[in-house]
């Protein structure tokens, strides 16, 4: 990809593409995250079993999620150095302010999905479909019960967004001036997505506890309050538990994600 933001369509197209593939193909790793941090235990939430619980929830959020994601950054991307108050700013900080916004926009649109998907990945309602488990959520919580979490997984987001887009860009940059062009290649791209997704999932895995176990509970609960338990079960390490899937799943995950991104816009620009 260019040092030029793509336009909006192609944006849409490419992180739609990305964000439906990733969620799919690494869907266990998630799974098998979400039970690691569940209160109930790692076997009683599920263990090995149906590890592909919840897919259709993810599989139909995901990519709107996705487009809505790299649209807002790319655009905030190219208007931001054009505010007077922002024009100084240094290109990390770009980065970071753009990856918050598209984050939050992505947010409103992957959270409820993410809430279903939790449910079913720890077998809250049963072994229901995606469908069942929307409809037991609304009838016993209403429409805000599709929201619950919203506000941890946004303050988890930013973090791990302004760690892993800046690094990600960073280092796209320094590859392409290595081999002396003016931007990386697809492959590149998604070696560089791998380096920044596990930096960022690493030192971001603490808030990603407390937001599973937000979005876990059916009753509503405040933050302080969901820190004291996770540290009451555990003390400091259980703020690190899934660790080890987090860090393998978004690694790699980064590399599809943002690989697959730069092909898709490599897809669309040969088209049109």
């Amino acid at each position: 990809m260019s040092n030029t933001p793509p336009p909006f369509y192609h944006a849409l197209f490419a992180g739609a593409l990305s964000g439906v593939t990733v969620d799919v193909f690494f869907y266990p790793v998630d799974t098998l995250k979400t039970r690691l941090q569940s209160t109930q235990g790692f076997i009683k939430a599920g263990g090995f079993r149906n590890i592909y619980k919840g897919v259709g929830s993810v599989a139909f959020g995901g990519a709107p999620g996705a487009a809505a994601f790299f649209t807002t950054y790319e655009t905030l991307k190219k208007a931001i150095p054009t505010i007077s108050s922002f024009s100084n700013l240094p290109d990390a900080a770009v980065h970071m302010l753009a990856g918050s916004g598209g984050e939050t926009a992505a947010c409103l649109i992957r959270v409820p999905t993410e809430v279903v998907k939790s449910r079913q990945q720890t077998m809250a309602y049963g072994s229901v479909s995606s469908l069942k488990a929307a409809q037991l959520l609304i009838s016993q919580e209403g429409l805000k019960g599709f929201y619950r979490g919203f506000g941890i997984t946004v303050f988890r987001e930013i973090p791990f967004t302004s760690v892993q887009f800046p690094l990600y860009e960073y280092l796209k940059s320094r590859v392409a001036r290595y081999k002396g062009r003016d931007h990386a290649r697809p492959h590149e791209g998604a070696l560089c997505g791998t380096v920044a997704g596990a930096v960022a999932a690493g030192s971001t895995t603490p808030l990603d506890v407390i937001k599973t176990r937000t979005m876990l509970s059916k009753e509503r609960i405040s933050f302080a309050t969901v820190i004291s338990s996770v540290y009451n079960q555990g003390g400091y390490r259980a703020f690190f538990a899934g660790l080890v899937p987090r860090v393998a799943w978004i690694s790699a995950g980064g590399a599809v994600f943002l690989g697959v991104y730069e092909v898709g816009l490599d897809v669309v620009r040969n088209q049109m």
